[in-house]
Formats: structure tokens, C-alpha cells, sequence
């Protein structure tokens, strides 16, 4: 399961990162690496982009990115 396919208000843990390069190092450096909690806060009217809390701060991700961050609900 990937973060894009949360809902408003449902949480998960990070297990994963499932890309690699440039866009692996911009989303850990963001503070989404595994084993953090994360909850979907609310999502765009057109599911672009997905706002999330994570260490106790708001985070927008576009959904190519959300798509890359693996979790276990």
C-alpha cells in the first residue's frame, strides 16, 4: 500500500521509499523515512496535491511522490 492510497484522516507508518535517486533523497529529507507515522490531513479536489502530517508538522506531497512512499496502515 502507498500513501497515495490513503484517505483524509487515515494513518499509516512508513515502510518504505520506492524510488531512488534525486527524488528518494528530496522526500527523506522532508522527514518521510521509514518507520515514521504519518496521516493523510486532506487531498486536493483533484488529488494533487496530498497534504499530510508528519513529526508534528503539515506536509504537501505531489502524488507522484506519495505514490513512491510505501506504508503498513
Amino acid at each position: 500500500m502507498t500513501l497515495r492510497d490513503l484517505k483524509p484522516g487515515q494513518q499509516g507508518k512508513v515502510t518504505g521509499i520506492s524510488t531512488t535517486g534525486a527524488m528518494k533523497r528530496r522526500i527523506m529529507d522532508m522527514g518521510v523515512t521509514p518507520g515514521v507515522e504519518i496521516r493523510v490531513v486532506k487531498v486536493a479536489p483533484l488529488g494533487d496535491p496530498v497534504e499530510v502530517n508528519v513529526r508534528g508538522y503539515e506536509l504537501s506531497l505531489r502524488k507522484d511522490e506519495a505514490a513512491q512512499v510505501e506504508i503498513r496502515m
